[in-house]
């Protein structure tokens, strides 16, 4: 599956929305509409950062298992997860760009590393959600960085 990318602007400093990104549990309000049931584990923010969820669909209950493995302040965070009873990989990448005047570009990627065949099958499908999904996560995003004068944990 091609990658998904979304996007979202706001209007604080680069700084700000990395170290509001870095925390692994500020991801939970912006997500929640799609991943549910979250515990962590690890440190709270940085590489070796842990989340547990699933995803809020219908049928069986699929956990994931999210970690920081990459990131570089303030301009990168990279995120992998392994569901599926390890068959499905997926690699989350915020890029966040300062915009000309001020605030910040935030990008993210979901990339599959490796797909257990029912989302192949099923991947035209699965694409439509994941980017509707990622999009409205990104638009909570920026309503939540809005709705505080400072980001933090």
């Amino acid at each position: 599956m091609k990658p998904i990318e979304v996007s979202v602007q706001v209007e604080q400093p680069r700084e700000e929305v990395f170290a509001f990104l870095d925390v692994m549990a500020n991801h939970e309000p912006f997500t929640n509409h799609m991943l549910v049931d979250w515990s962590y584990s690890g440190p709270a923010s940085g590489i070796g950062a842990k989340a547990r969820m699933r995803a809020n669909v219908p049928g069986p209950k699929d956990w994931a298992e999210m970690t920081v493995v990459d990131g570089e302040a303030p301009s990168r965070i990279v995120e992998q997860a392994v569901s599926a009873g390890g068959k499905r990989r997926t690699q989350g990448t915020y890029t966040l760009h300062e915009l000309p005047g001020g605030g910040t570009d935030v990008r993210f990627e979901l990339r599959y590393l490796e797909m257990p065949l029912p989302d192949r099958i099923l991947s035209p499908l699965l694409r439509i959600w994941l980017a509707r999904a990622n999009a409205r996560a990104m638009q909570r995003l920026g309503e939540q960085l809005a709705g505080s004068a400072t980001p933090g944990p």
